[in-house]
């Protein structure tokens, strides 16, 4: 092949999962290359301002060791930590997550993939400049950043009237005009409450009751750690279970396990938003989007509440703080011909227990593989358990 530069394991993405993994596989003297931007889903696509639902335990990136936790780099940056009670911002997550990258995965490589052309002897990545890379695995670690989803409803209008809430990290430019913000989860709740603080006329639209978090009562009752342990992704035991056996998620009927990852842990906001919102942002709850039009300057939003009544609403932006969807036919990389070849359930890749998809050597983690192994793989959290399997098997066949 012509300029080919070549590799036992290619990972495409550098957040939690993909730096996770590389720490991993080089703890493992795995020969692998890692292509992306450290942590550019969490620094370019997350509201400037946020804080994490996540407890100061949870929120961390995994090296075999433990020797770069998240919580020892608050302590050495004098950033305010406690493992419970203290919401870490995005800023230091994103700023830790960086350090982590430069610490132990400083190979990583800024270019962005294009294709994955697959045969029965490896994989050929294909990049916008310079040589391919041939590997003979890749880990698929993109993260949420191409899955953002805008209801059906709003599809076709221009990007200068509707965007989804992945596309901004700056609000300022929105100060002194009319937003929309549509949803009623921690993301809906978050910008609505950050664009408020940045000075726009805030409204938030949203047809399910809005379901903000408690704050932990801390210390604990030794009643309450039994009745509600504690987890990474949660207070309860059912939580506690998709945290410590993801292999056994993993054996459930197809079904089930879809059912799992979509109805555990809806996003209801932080308890830390609710004084960003309550009092200071319009609410219109019981009310869903049934179309959107141009309107002078702006845009004018359809609705239909509870009763079947219909509503408009002139704003100059909507911000469709709708959630995510993973799926296949989202990756820009993957092409037709190889993605016809991944056996998949509602566009979602089928998954060993080791990650590795029906195309022998192609493995996917983080969200993709949320209903193969659970809803811990869905949050940062869980490059914990997927970097130890994926790190083990790799080294293995390498």
């Amino acid at each position: 092949m012509h300029d080919v530069e070549k590799c036992d394991v290619a990972i495409i993405g550098a957040g939690p999962f993909g730096l996770s993994i590389a720490a991993h596989l080089k703890a493992r003297r795995v020969r692998f290359r890692i292509f992306g931007r450290a942590m550019e889903t969490w620094a370019s696509r997350m509201p400037k301002g946020m804080m994490l639902k996540s407890d100061g335990f949870a929120t961390t990136l995994y090296d075999p060791k433990r020797r770069f936790t998240y919580a020892k780099y608050c302590a050495q940056h004098g950033i305010p930590y406690a493992d419970l009670g203290v919401p870490p911002t995005a800023e230091s997550f994103v700023n830790y997550g960086r350090a982590f990258q430069k610490a132990l995965v400083p190979n990583l490589e800024d270019r962005t993939v294009t294709a994955i052309e697959s045969d029965d002897t490896g994989h050929t990545l294909k990049f916008a400049d310079g040589p391919d890379c041939r590997a003979r695995f890749v880990v698929v670690a993109t993260g949420i950043g191409y899955f953002g989803n805008l209801p059906p409803v709003l599809s076709g209008l221009p990007p200068r009237l509707l965007t989804h809430g992945s596309e901004h990290h700056d609000l300022s430019g929105f100060r002194g005009r009319k937003v929309a913000v549509i949803g009623a989860g921690a993301s809906a709740a978050d910008l609505a409450g950050l664009l408020h603080e940045a000075g726009a006329e805030t409204h938030m639209l949203f047809r399910r009751t809005i379901a903000f978090g408690e704050r932990m009562r801390l210390p604990r009752t030794l009643y309450e750690r039994i009745r509600w342990p504690t987890t990474v992704i949660g207070p309860n035991w059912r939580s506690l279970f998709f945290v410590k056996l993801p292999l056994v998620f993993h054996r459930f009927p197809v079904a089930k396990r879809l059912k799992l990852t979509r109805t555990h842990l809806g996003a209801s906001p932080g308890y830390f938003t609710k004084e960003m919102v309550l009092g200071k942002v319009v609410l219109h709850p019981g009310v869903e989007p049934t179309g959107a039009s141009p309107s002078g300057e702006g845009i004018e939003l359809r609705l239909v509440d509870r009763e079947g009544k219909e509503q408009r609403l002139q704003a100059d932006h909507v911000i469709c703080a709708t959630g995510y969807r993973p799926a296949l036919s989202r990756l820009p990389f993957l092409g037709e011909k190889l993605r016809s070849r991944i056996r998949a359930v509602e566009d979602t890749p089928v998954l060993n227990s080791w990650f590795e998809s029906s195309v022998p050597g192609l493995y996917f983690v983080g969200a993709l593989s949320a209903p193969s192994f659970g809803p811990v793989v869905r949050f940062a959290c869980g490059a914990e358990f997927t970097a130890k399997r994926v790190a083990r098997r790799l080294a293995r066949l390498c």
